[in-house]
């Protein structure tokens, strides 16, 4: 089960971050969701509550009396401790009888897969700990949370998989889709039948899942696909898509070209970028391994789309991706200040990430997405290549 594989790492990464406990203080998770709640706990909770590994194998819940019977299903924690009035008694009482020199809490200036705790939250818990030394034994567990959602376990790599799969094979299913005249819109409404036919939520709210592009007006980035564009001969497709399988995304970008009539194959300035975009992904793969930093990796692909003379794409090169489609930790991005530090933290294995550069031509932009794996031995592709322009007549 993953939530048992997910505890154990939690665990086992407490020593490894020079933690003595990992503490998610968490109430309303229905409203306020922390996202380190789902990688161990499983549950939603009302009240206050905390949920504590300890460096010695103890694993203490602390939760109203009514959310005890939903914890204990789990699994996870060896102590339930349920409460009717107040979370204070029992949680000082854990934290005396562990001791810890330092507790971590999911706080992160950087990344938001580690950032659950509330500022009121944090406020409580001031009030929680007047009077003793927990609150200065206080510290981010950020290192720990980037680890623990990071590095896959093979149950989550088998999901991810999956994911993987479903979306090659609704690729397969739009390619006929795709003629003179559709709609951006009617591209992405045919995408959500077949979403629906298998099963497969999309992995980002439907609204903006999938991503259509056709020719050189249409809204790159985050857009919504539209109801006016459509495509005609000299266009680049673009769709950018994923599901969720068995709660973990896939996130892949593909490309297709419609032919003018006469038209043996894509212009020259076609087929440079999309070679660009291509060997970009190489350079990348080449490069990531576990110890590499994630700004890194980036370089190396965006420097073969700098020396093809293309303008440089305004993104990260990838990102983290499991329960997430932006799964959080270590990014394969540039050291912009938008992306804080997370570009510095190394790559490991059992990470998985996106590799997707981009470059801009007169008939649209390229843009290629792929979903991979880093092993201890580098790079392993979880999604098929797409090496050639899917072409269209």
């Amino acid at each position: 089960m993953v939530l048992h594989e997910k505890a154990d790492q939690a665990q086992a990464l407490l020593a490894e971050t020079g933690l003595d406990c990992w503490m998610t203080f968490a109430r309303e998770t229905a409203l306020h969701p922390d996202p380190g709640m789902e990688q161990v706990v499983g549950a939603d909770v009302v009240r206050n509550s905390a949920f504590l590994f300890g460096i010695g194998g103890e694993r203490i819940a602390i939760v109203a009396n009514f959310d005890t019977s939903a914890i204990r299903n789990k699994g996870v924690f060896h102590e339930v401790v349920g409460y009717d009035e107040d979370v204070r008694g029992p949680l000082l009482a854990a934290l005396d009888r562990l001791d810890p020199r330092n507790i971590g809490l999911n706080y992160s200036l950087d990344d938001v897969t580690a950032d659950g705790l509330t500022h009121g939250h944090w406020l409580k818990l001031q009030e929680i700990f007047q009077g003793t030394t927990w609150f200065s034994r206080l510290t981010s567990a950020a290192p720990l949370l980037a680890r623990l959602r990071g590095r896959k376990s093979p149950a989550e790599i088998e999901r991810i998989r999956g994911a993987v799969a479903l979306t090659e094979r609704i690729v397969d299913e739009i390619t006929p889709q795709i003629r003179p005249g559709a709609t951006e819109r009617e591209l992405a409404e045919f995408t959500h039948s077949r979403f629906a036919a298998l099963g497969a939520p999309p992995a980002w709210p439907a609204e903006g899942c999938p991503i259509v592009n056709s020719g050189p007006d249409s809204d790159f980035g985050h857009s919504l696909p539209s109801p006016r564009i459509r495509v005609e001969p000299g266009h680049l497709v673009h769709i950018d898509l994923g599901v969720r399988f068995e709660g973990y995304c896939s996130d892949m970008q593909r490309m297709w070209y419609v032919r003018r009539r006469g038209e043996a194959a894509p212009p020259d300035e076609v087929r440079r970028a999309f070679d660009a975009v291509v060997r970009a992904i190489d350079a990348a793969a080449a490069v990531l391994r576990p110890g590499v930093p994630g700004w890194e990796v980036d370089a190396a692909a965006r420097k073969v789309v700098n020396d093809a003379g293309r303008p440089e794409f305004k993104h990260g090169l990838g990102h983290g991706l499991g329960r997430a489609v932006h799964d959080g930790g270590t990014m394969l991005g540039p050291r912009w200040p938008c992306y804080g530090r997370n570009p510095e933290g190394l790559v490991e294995a059992g990470n998985v990430f996106t590799l997707e550069p981009a470059a801009m031509t007169s008939a649209g932009i390229v843009g290629l997405e792929e979903d991979v794996l880093v092993t201890d031995a580098g790079c392993e592709f979880l999604s098929t290549r797409q090496r050639e322009l899917i072409l269209v007549d």
